[in-house]
């Protein structure tokens, strides 16, 4: 998936799971809404849930988006978060906002957003790692297998 398809499947509101560390090292995953910049993932949670805590603990998180409408496909990412306090992040309450917008019923999100201020919210931002595949998306109309299983395929075809 790339280019149009892949801008217009992540500004869908589809539900993403995100894998974060815990102390012992085994992943911890938890559903989450996502907002995409065009670089980096915003995520929002409050400073008790547990992934959170983590996330602040180890920085390290994987992010998996999958759905089925209005385009089957997945999209996976794994990087690194940076912490984003109230006091310390200028755009900190628009970028809720946005997140509200995208995942509430219009006639919803004033009540919505007024009851999340109240809450002692923290944004992540989740930036995929400066590497190959640290993005992966995946549009089933088209997909034909991994490079490895077609040429498996192409040498067993007899």
């Amino acid at each position: 998936m790339t280019g149009k398809t892949l801008a217009e499947f992540l500004a869908q509101p589809h539900v993403g799971v995100l894998a974060s560390l815990r102390r012992s090292g085994l992943p911890y995953t938890v559903p989450v809404w996502w907002l995409w910049d065009g670089e980096g993932f915003w995520l929002t949670g409050t400073t008790a849930r547990v992934w959170c805590r983590q996330l602040i603990a180890d920085p390290r998180a994987s992010l998996c988006i999958e759905a089925l409408t209005p385009v089957a496909g997945h999209v996976g990412v794994d990087g690194e978060v940076t912490v984003h306090r109230v006091d310390e992040q200028p755009d900190f309450w628009t970028v809720h906002r946005r997140l509200v917008e995208k995942y509430v019923p219009p006639e919803a999100v004033e009540a919505f957003f007024a009851n999340i201020q109240t809450e002692p919210r923290i944004l992540f931002r989740l930036t995929p790692e400066d590497r190959p595949n640290a993005i992966r998306a995946i549009d089933m109309r088209v997909y034909r297998g991994k490079r490895e299983d077609r040429r498996h395929q192409e040498a067993t075809r007899g």
